[in-house]
């Protein structure tokens, strides 16, 4: 499955369905991570019941610790 990712294009495998299994499959799934599916921000509430579709288009970001 193709995908846009904050830019870039990006194939994953097709068993990743959801957005929960796209953070888990980028290892981000642990961090705290806002994620934009085309155009709209999505609550982290509907991550595992979302579903993502080759062609779609998604900004994720998650934030790093530092000083």
């Amino acid at each position: 499955m193709e995908l846009f990712i904050n830019g870039d294009t990006v194939t994953v495998q097709d068993t990743v369905q959801t957005v929960v299994e796209l953070l888990e499959h980028f290892e981000l799934d642990q961090k705290k991570a806002i994620v934009e599916l085309n155009a709209t921000i999505l609550d982290k509430e509907s991550y595992s019941k979302t579903k993502i579709q080759d062609g779609d288009r998604l900004e994720i970001v998650h934030f790093v610790g530092g000083g």
